[in-house]
């Protein structure tokens, strides 16, 4: 016969776990010897170890309970139930590790791969890093919004980063980031942007130009981010406008304003 402290030992437990499943009439307390203590056979064993296990597994003591007492036939059934719920729980885990690891990873914790080797072409070309972050403030409400889409823009981003007057576009913007709204800079930059911008749709069409299908007041609501992140670059979108285009997020073409030089190569 075994003492309280060696029934533990035995089924791997502590003495203070033997006397809460006794409070929880789940082992059954054994009458006290002379000397007054309790004394456990084999079979408490057995049992302890069985109560052990379940409760590793995450089973409920009521639980526990019903399947001590369960037939062959409903003790396996809710076994297999268990280990469902616990594969369950370790996806459920291994998709919060993914997350955690996203959280570390910078542009990868709100973007698909796609965008972030966008994000990286652009850092390697050189491009100011504030540039860059607007850029992703853009792309994270975008592939939220229309996911199944991003294929088709990334193609078409890196087309147009193949072309050495957009890659030209980006670094001339980030050397008039810190310039003033007079910097003559700016003007070349709205010149630079407008060849560009009416070289393509000439040759691919306008919807070339801007094919997002993002509604005005979305678009509006990025630019406001861009110009409060970017001050030279609300600059830049009134110099465009005289040159036919308007809009940052949205472009689209447009009739100059009156007196305007509306065209590249022109001064403001």
């Amino acid at each position: 016969m075994l003492t309280i402290g060696e029934l533990a030992s035995y089924a791997g437990v502590t003495v203070r776990a033997v006397r809460h499943y006794h409070d929880k009439g789940l082992l059954p307390e054994p009458e006290r010897d002379h000397s007054g203590y309790r004394r456990y056979g084999a079979d408490t064993v057995i049992e302890l170890v069985r109560i052990r296990t379940l409760a590793r597994a995450g089973v409920p003591l009521a639980r526990v309970r019903e399947l001590l007492r369960a037939d062959e036939e409903e003790f396996a059934a809710a076994v297999a139930e268990i280990d469902a719920r616990l594969r369950a729980e370790i996806r459920a885990r291994q998709r919060h590790r993914e997350r955690i690891a996203r959280l570390a990873a910078g542009d990868s914790l709100a973007l698909p791969p796609e965008v972030v080797e966008y994000l990286d072409r652009l850092r390697a070309l050189g491009v100011d890093e504030r540039i860059v972050e607007v850029e992703r403030d853009g792309w994270i409400p975008l592939v939220a919004r229309s996911p199944r889409r991003v294929p088709e823009w990334m193609a078409r981003k890196r087309e147009q980063l193949a072309d050495p007057q957009v890659s030209g576009f980006y670094l001339t913007l980030s050397e008039a980031l810190d310039r003033a709204d007079d910097d003559p800079r700016l003007a070349e930059l709205a010149d630079t942007l407008a060849a560009y911008l009416t070289r393509m749709a000439n040759e691919q069409g306008d919807r070339y130009i801007d094919d997002t299908g993002i509604e005005p007041p979305f678009a509006e609501l990025l630019d406001t981010h861009v110009f409060t992140t970017l001050p030279a670059a609300r600059r830049l979108i009134e110099l465009l406008r005289n040159r036919g285009w308007s809009g940052w997020t949205k472009l689209e073409r447009v009739r100059p304003a009156r007196g305007a030089s509306g065209g590249a190569g022109t001064s403001p």
